[in-house]
Protein backbone atom coordinates (compact mmCIF):
# COMPACT_ATOMS: atom_id res chain seq x y z
CA UNK A 1 0.00 0.00 0.00
CA UNK A 2 1.65 3.38 -1.18
CA UNK A 3 2.05 5.89 1.40
CA UNK A 4 1.30 9.42 0.63
CA UNK A 5 2.43 12.48 2.40
CA UNK A 6 2.72 16.39 2.54
CA UNK A 7 4.12 19.13 4.70
CA UNK A 8 2.91 21.82 6.91
CA UNK A 9 5.13 25.61 6.15
CA UNK A 10 4.30 28.90 6.78
CA UNK A 11 6.08 31.26 4.47
CA UNK A 12 5.82 34.45 3.60
CA UNK A 13 5.43 34.91 -0.77
CA UNK A 14 7.90 37.76 -0.97
CA UNK A 15 7.05 39.06 -4.32
CA UNK A 16 3.30 39.43 -3.50
CA UNK A 17 3.91 40.88 -0.25
CA UNK A 18 6.18 43.61 -2.54
CA UNK A 19 3.45 43.98 -5.20
CA UNK A 20 1.05 44.79 -2.48
CA UNK A 21 3.09 47.04 -0.68
CA UNK A 22 3.63 48.99 -4.05
CA UNK A 23 -0.08 49.10 -4.78
CA UNK A 24 -0.42 50.73 -1.37
CA UNK A 25 1.83 53.54 -2.61
CA UNK A 26 0.28 54.18 -5.46
CA UNK A 27 -3.35 54.10 -3.65
CA UNK A 28 -1.56 56.69 -1.44
CA UNK A 29 -0.44 58.81 -3.94
CA UNK A 30 -3.51 59.54 -5.76
CA UNK A 31 -6.26 59.59 -2.56
CA UNK A 32 -7.19 62.70 -1.83
CA UNK A 33 -6.93 62.60 2.42
CA UNK A 34 -3.68 61.39 1.50
CA UNK A 35 -2.19 64.25 -0.26
CA UNK A 36 0.61 66.18 0.95
CA UNK A 37 1.10 64.07 3.97
CA UNK A 38 4.40 61.93 4.41
CA UNK A 39 3.55 58.34 4.63
CA UNK A 40 6.82 55.76 4.70
CA UNK A 41 6.37 52.08 3.79
CA UNK A 42 9.24 50.09 4.15
CA UNK A 43 10.23 46.35 4.63
CA UNK A 44 13.43 45.83 6.70
CA UNK A 45 14.43 41.97 8.14
CA UNK A 46 10.95 40.28 8.41
CA UNK A 47 9.54 43.48 9.50
CA UNK A 48 6.91 46.04 7.64
CA UNK A 49 7.23 49.69 9.28
CA UNK A 50 5.45 52.46 8.80
CA UNK A 51 5.70 56.38 9.36
CA UNK A 52 2.43 58.27 9.66
CA UNK A 53 1.69 61.73 10.96
CA UNK A 54 -1.11 60.74 13.60
CA UNK A 55 -3.26 57.54 14.35
CA UNK A 56 -6.23 58.12 12.05
CA UNK A 57 -4.16 57.89 8.71
CA UNK A 58 -2.22 54.81 10.48
CA UNK A 59 -5.87 53.09 10.59
CA UNK A 60 -6.42 54.18 6.73
CA UNK A 61 -3.21 52.82 5.98
CA UNK A 62 -3.46 49.41 7.37
CA UNK A 63 -6.80 49.22 5.96
CA UNK A 64 -5.48 49.82 2.35
CA UNK A 65 -2.56 47.30 3.17
CA UNK A 66 -4.51 44.62 4.15
CA UNK A 67 -7.13 44.60 1.67
CA UNK A 68 -4.01 44.89 -1.34
CA UNK A 69 -2.70 41.98 0.77
CA UNK A 70 -5.81 40.25 0.48
CA UNK A 71 -6.46 41.10 -2.99
CA UNK A 72 -2.90 39.24 -3.52
CA UNK A 73 -3.72 36.41 -1.77
CA UNK A 74 -1.78 36.98 1.11
CA UNK A 75 -3.18 35.60 4.80
CA UNK A 76 -3.33 38.68 7.30
CA UNK A 77 -2.07 36.56 9.59
CA UNK A 78 1.59 37.14 8.68
CA UNK A 79 0.81 40.50 10.44
CA UNK A 80 2.41 39.85 13.90
CA UNK A 81 3.03 42.36 16.74
CA UNK A 82 2.75 45.87 16.43
CA UNK A 83 4.88 48.10 18.23
CA UNK A 84 4.54 51.82 18.28
CA UNK A 85 6.37 54.80 18.95
CA UNK A 86 6.97 58.56 18.80
CA UNK A 87 9.08 59.71 15.95
CA UNK A 88 10.67 63.05 14.36
CA UNK A 89 8.25 65.66 13.42
CA UNK A 90 5.44 64.57 16.20
CA UNK A 91 4.62 61.26 13.88
CA UNK A 92 3.91 57.98 14.63
CA UNK A 93 6.19 55.03 13.80
CA UNK A 94 5.06 51.53 13.58
CA UNK A 95 7.14 47.94 13.21
CA UNK A 96 4.75 45.17 12.76
CA UNK A 97 6.54 41.95 12.98
CA UNK A 98 6.11 39.22 10.36
CA UNK A 99 5.25 36.27 10.78
CA UNK A 100 6.64 33.11 9.01
CA UNK A 101 7.68 29.68 9.77
CA UNK A 102 6.66 26.94 12.04
CA UNK A 103 8.03 27.12 15.84
CA UNK A 104 8.36 24.42 18.13
CA UNK A 105 5.59 25.62 19.76
CA UNK A 106 2.93 25.94 16.68
CA UNK A 107 4.17 22.62 15.71
CA UNK A 108 3.94 20.48 18.56
CA UNK A 109 -0.05 22.45 18.62
CA UNK A 110 -0.39 21.18 14.97
CA UNK A 111 0.66 18.06 15.47
CA UNK A 112 -1.95 17.48 18.50
CA UNK A 113 -4.41 18.75 16.40
CA UNK A 114 -3.73 16.24 13.88
CA UNK A 115 -3.33 13.41 16.31
CA UNK A 116 -7.11 13.99 18.28
CA UNK A 117 -8.66 14.66 14.83
CA UNK A 118 -6.68 11.10 13.11
CA UNK A 119 -4.82 9.06 15.32
CA UNK A 120 -3.55 6.69 12.67
CA UNK A 121 -1.93 9.57 10.69
CA UNK A 122 1.68 9.30 11.33
CA UNK A 123 3.35 13.61 11.86
CA UNK A 124 6.98 14.74 12.08
CA UNK A 125 8.18 17.84 13.24
CA UNK A 126 10.93 19.31 10.49
CA UNK A 127 12.59 21.87 11.42
CA UNK A 128 10.31 24.53 10.54
CA UNK A 129 7.79 22.11 8.74
CA UNK A 130 5.54 19.59 10.18
CA UNK A 131 5.41 16.01 7.83
CA UNK A 132 2.06 14.61 7.76
CA UNK A 133 1.95 10.64 6.32
CA UNK A 134 -0.85 8.34 5.88
CA UNK A 135 -2.23 5.82 3.46
CA UNK A 136 -5.11 7.53 2.24
CA UNK A 137 -5.13 10.47 0.37
CA UNK A 138 -8.44 11.68 1.56
CA UNK A 139 -7.63 11.15 5.16
CA UNK A 140 -4.78 14.08 4.25
CA UNK A 141 -7.44 16.07 2.20
CA UNK A 142 -9.47 15.69 5.47
CA UNK A 143 -6.52 17.01 7.40
CA UNK A 144 -5.99 19.95 5.16
CA UNK A 145 -9.66 21.00 5.28
CA UNK A 146 -9.39 20.52 9.19
CA UNK A 147 -6.33 22.92 9.47
CA UNK A 148 -7.53 25.81 7.06
CA UNK A 149 -10.76 26.36 9.62
CA UNK A 150 -8.91 25.94 13.04
CA UNK A 151 -9.26 29.32 14.58
CA UNK A 152 -6.86 28.28 17.27
CA UNK A 153 -3.62 28.51 14.57
CA UNK A 154 -2.45 31.81 14.17
CA UNK A 155 0.24 31.69 11.70
CA UNK A 156 -0.83 31.24 7.84
CA UNK A 157 -0.39 27.45 6.66
CA UNK A 158 0.61 26.38 3.43
CA UNK A 159 0.36 22.69 2.15
CA UNK A 160 3.45 21.64 -0.09
CA UNK A 161 5.10 18.65 -1.64
CA UNK A 162 1.67 16.86 -1.47
CA UNK A 163 2.47 13.20 -2.56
Amino acid sequence: MANFSFDIVSEIDQQELNNALDQTKKEIANRYDFKGIDIDIKLEDKNLILQVPDEYKLNALLEIIKSKMIRRGLSLKILGDQKQEKASGGSLRVTIKLVEGVDQEQAKKINKLIRDFAPKIKTQIQGEAVRVVSNSKNELQDIIQMLKTNESINIPLQFTNYR
